[in-house]
């Protein structure tokens, strides 16, 4: 017997005519052979078509299809909010986000170009449209790689500084947008806790050059396990670092000898110190010193640093992108790197504090518009 395919309409006619042939007497051998079918067969259709009709069969159909269809949208729609929780948070406002986004829907969940440009929200033929990149974006990308490279705890916006510096006006969104999609490292913030001391040191904060250096020690190590000191001297109005000198240990004659050749170097003699209760700056060798030049030895009160917040903050930053980036086999290599990170911290790395100017173009700066004045005022 040739095995053939029944739609549901045949099986429903053929059982109705099985069922008039039972009914005259018929026997089931005889009936599955006239409709050519074997018992098996026709027992399977009775217990799945029995009691229907052509208008059930095809309103079972029509159910069927209604619930594929639903089964797919539902497929569908979860894909979709699988595939918008994929893209990272926020809006896709710029084609060229937008784009990306659908490469990466396309090579994660292996969708159409249609399919993902829909979910993203982007048109197929922006899509298809590669972006060019103008000359000088391609220049803004390799200097700032350059910058990233040279500078690896700097930011954006020191980055940008620069930028604008050297003749390259762009707006600082397109410098921040250009650094992450360059991937290039940005530092962690930290959260500084603001405290204040109750000496009179706070009343008494810089308001032109050379009228508050700061001086602070800060200790670090060669290879070979030997301590390294640097004695830190900072003009708290121009943020200049003014020495970085190394000891294996200092003294308060090695201390003096120090201010003695900022002074003869610089032409310059600042009104007061600020520094703390260290046993180098409470000598007498170093009262004297002060007590012989006129200089105002400002002490900050015991155990509290934040008095010389803005040597602090030099310490910091000498720390994070000097000696935590460098390793030191001898006192002369450490003496010779720090100097040359002192010259590029004057003169070339922008301050945040001071409108992103280098401290020495800072100083200048304010010596050509109102120092003159203000000099002579004091």
């Amino acid at each position: 017997m040739a095995r053939r395919r029944h739609t549901p309409e045949q099986i429903i006619r053929k059982l109705r005519e099985g069922e008039k042939l039972l009914g005259e007497k018929f026997s089931i051998e005889d009936v599955c052979k006239h409709l050519e079918v074997s018992e098996a067969t026709w027992h399977r259709w009775q217990s799945q078509y029995g009691g229907m009709k052509s208008d059930d069969v095809k309103r079972l159909k029509e159910l069927e299809k209604e619930n594929a269809r639903l089964k797919k949208m539902v497929a569908d729609q979860a894909l979709d909010i699988d595939m918008l929780k994929e893209l990272n948070p926020g809006k896709l406002v710029s084609p060229d986000r937008r784009r990306r986004a659908v490469e990466v829907l396309r090579e994660r969940f292996g969708v159409s170009e249609r399919r993902a440009c829909k979910v993203a929200g982007q048109s197929r033929s922006v899509q298809r449209r590669r972006p060019t990149i103008a000359e000088t974006e391609r220049t803004l990308r390799e200097r700032l790689r350059e910058i990233s490279r040279r500078h690896p705890r700097w930011g954006w916006r020191k980055a940008h500084a620069l930028c604008r510096a050297e003749g390259m006006a762009v707006n600082h969104k397109r410098t921040q947008r250009l650094w992450r999609e360059e991937g290039l490292r940005r530092p962690v913030k930290v959260r500084k806790k603001r405290r204040i001391g109750e000496g009179r040191n706070q009343r008494l904060r810089a308001t032109y050059p050379d009228q508050m250096w700061a001086l602070d020690f800060q200790v670090d190590a060669t290879v070979d396990g030997r301590q390294v000191r640097f004695l830190n001297v900072v003009d708290e109005f121009t943020r200049e670092a003014l020495a970085t000198q190394a000891f294996r240990s200092c003294t308060s004659d090695q201390l003096i000898g120090v201010l003695e050749r900022i002074i003869a170097e610089t032409g310059r003699v600042p009104a007061h110190i600020r520094m703390d209760n260290g046993t180098e700056m409470t000598a007498y060798a170093m009262r004297d010193w002060c007590r012989f030049t006129g200089v105002d030895a400002s002490f900050i009160d015991p155990g509290s640093p934040w008095q010389n917040g803005i040597c602090e903050s030099f310490n910091g930053r000498f720390r994070d992108e000097f000696l935590a980036c460098e390793v030191f086999h001898s006192l002369t290599e450490v003496q010779v790197l720090a100097d040359d990170w002192r010259i590029e911290y004057n003169s070339y790395r922008p301050h945040g504090s001071l409108g992103f100017r280098s401290p020495e173009a800072f100083r200048a700066h304010w010596l050509e518009t109102e120092g003159r004045q203000q000099l002579q005022l004091a």
